[in-house]
């Protein structure tokens, strides 16, 4: 069965992952460091891990492999999940790829030392419809070629 892994604590698509592993028949695996409710449109499992730095994200590391999806936007774990064999969505329903993955790293590094310099401040964007949509069809196109037996292939 595919599986679909959250890191579950700030996802902010969890209805739209819900509504294509309804569709589609997948099992959601929700990973987060406190106890969430877990949805009743699909098969869904919840894992707490403990409350120490980077637990989610070292648990499904380790558990996510070659016909899995990985739902994050910790780019770290986007890494370690590419080099597991997973096909890794973040929550803005931007694919990471092993063709991406190493300028998403140095962007988000030289992010890091800008605002430690204090020459950028302030957080992400809010979701918007577009990016839900985009989420959705990212999803549901990785989940379609993965019970087809091959790899997406994204635009």
């Amino acid at each position: 069965m595919l599986t679909i892994y959250v890191d579950a604590d700030a996802c902010p698509v969890k209805a739209e992952i819900y509504k294509v592993a309804g569709r589609t028949g997948c099992k959601v695996v929700l990973v987060s460091n406190a106890p969430l409710r877990l949805p009743t449109e699909c098969q869904a499992e919840l894992v707490v891990v403990g409350s120490e730095f980077d637990a989610a994200d070292n648990w499904i590391a380790e558990h996510a492999g070659g016909r899995d999806i990985v739902i994050t936007a910790d780019i770290p774990l986007a890494d370690r999940a590419i080099k597991n064999g997973a096909v890794v969505i973040g929550n803005s329903g931007r694919p990471f790829t092993p063709d991406s993955i190493g300028s998403a790293l140095a962007t988000r590094a030289l992010m890091a030392d800008l605002r430690a310099m204090g020459e950028v401040s302030g957080n992400n964007a809010p979701m918007g419809q577009r990016d839900r949509s985009q989420f959705l069809q990212t999803l549901d196109q990785a989940v379609q070629a993965l019970k087809a037996g091959r790899q997406p292939k994204w635009r």
